[in-house]
């Protein structure tokens, strides 16, 4: 099956992106295609390469790139969201990339699935 993901919640605040990446991984190691996910909202603050988590705690950011770099998955962060929020082409991390409203739509057009995490 070929999957989109939707993430509409910020790494530190919510459950949301934890759930959508442990999603993407058990997907992954079930066979399945993730294709695309989509950052939305406060979503768009999982790709700021500018994030400093505690040595002992996850990063979000790192984990998506890394499973995005091993799998070939489409991060794409929504423009109108990140420029609301201050997040800007240059501090995204490796991997992920800017673009409008569209790729969403066509995440779940072109995909047997969009599953959305987060409100």
């Amino acid at each position: 099956m070929k999957l989109g993901i939707l993430v509409n919640e910020g790494p530190f605040t919510h459950q949301a992106s934890d759930s959508a990446y442990r999603f993407a991984e058990a997907a992954i190691a079930k066979g399945h295609q993730v294709a695309r996910v989509f950052f939305y909202n406060d979503g768009v603050y999982n790709a700021n390469k500018l994030t400093e988590p505690q040595s002992d705690d996850r990063n979000p950011t790192a984990l998506w790139a890394d499973l995005a770099k091993q799998h070939d998955i489409d991060l794409v962060v929504c423009i109108a969201a990140a420029l609301r929020r201050g997040i800007k082409e240059e501090i995204l991390e490796d991997g992920f990339r800017i673009s409008g409203l569209g790729q969403l739509v066509e995440a779940g057009i072109t995909n047997d699935r969009l599953v959305v995490f987060g409100d």
